[in-house]
């Protein structure tokens, strides 16, 4: 069982109680994406899955992210296809981090291969920069200025 420590509580997957929150990628190979997560961000892979269908988990700080190749649909699901980006430039959703230190997590994952958009950039209360994930799903990775608080 894997577990983090949050404000006192402790998430694990699974949960014993109560819930914790994951988030699912279609991915073309399972094993190159926990390969990925495990290499720039430390993520631990809980499990590769399997070959009857089961899904790969990978702990990254505080939460998981679950890993699956597409497809069809499913019972509880009949109408819903899985698919990778068919275009690595239109997205509808991203994964977002949030650092305490973007310089240094930007040099440490571009040496660990991570392939940014743009170095650092100003935008709005913070500084942000994106990541592409080996199937094209962008990553943000951003620092909130001392002046922008949470409300």
């Amino acid at each position: 069982m894997n577990s983090v420590q949050v404000e006192g509580k402790s998430y694990q997957m699974p949960p014993t109680e109560g819930f914790t929150v994951t988030h699912f990628l279609t991915v073309a190979d399972i094993d190159r994406s926990a390969d990925f997560y495990e290499r720039v961000f430390g993520g631990k892979t809980v499990s590769r899955g399997d070959n009857k269908g089961a899904p790969g988990y990978i702990q990254i700080a505080n939460i998981w992210l679950i890993v699956n190749v597409g497809g069809g649909g499913t019972p509880d699901k009949p109408m819903v296809t899985l698919s990778v980006p068919a275009d690595p430039n239109q997205v509808s959703s991203f994964m977002n981090i949030r650092v305490a230190d973007i310089q240094a997590c930007y040099e440490l994952w571009k040496s660990r291969g991570a392939e940014f958009i743009t170095e650092p950039k100003d935008k709005y209360g913070e500084t942000r920069c994106y990541i592409r994930d080996p199937d094209g799903y962008i990553i943000e990775v951003g620092q909130s200025k001392p002046e922008f608080t949470y409300g």
